[in-house]
């Protein structure tokens, strides 16, 4: 381990013998290590969307109290933010930038634009990074 407090962190998602590991759907989901490409990004954001409709959509053609649809709404929402941090860290990754980038968000107007630009649309970087090997060229 480094005693450089502030230095980028460092991963290896390889086994004992050197071979790259490829992320598992848990992984992926829920693990902040790691790279994911566009793909994958792409395939996790709407399966949160479809995740979180889903139950709305339910709860509205069943015509459930507005207090049960509160609950409902929450009772999604929560794991759903773990996931979508989790996934928009691995792709910070993927473009070799820490996942503190997730803050960027925060700014008003151009924040959230960057951050779909950055994650959604522009290529990863080839081969290992800092942050492990890639697991695609997407």
């Amino acid at each position: 381990m480094s005693t450089a407090i502030y230095e980028t962190p460092k991963s290896d998602l390889s086994n004992e013998s050197g071979q790259f590991v490829p992320l598992t759907k848990k992984d992926i989901l829920f693990s902040f290590q790691g790279r994911i490409g566009r793909f994958e990004y792409w395939m996790s954001t709407l399966a949160i969307f479809g995740g979180l409709i889903a139950p709305m959509f339910l709860a509205g053609m069943l015509q459930l109290d507005d207090s049960v649809l509160v609950v409902i709404f929450i009772a999604a929402y929560i794991p759903f933010i773990w996931i979508s941090l989790a996934i928009q860290a691995k792709r910070w990754h993927d473009r070799n930038k820490s996942a503190w980038w997730i803050l960027i968000t925060f700014i008003p107007v151009i924040g959230a634009f960057w951050a779909l630009v950055e994650n959604g649309f522009m290529a990863g970087t080839d081969g290992p990074n800092h942050y492990g090997f890639s697991t695609n060229s997407r």
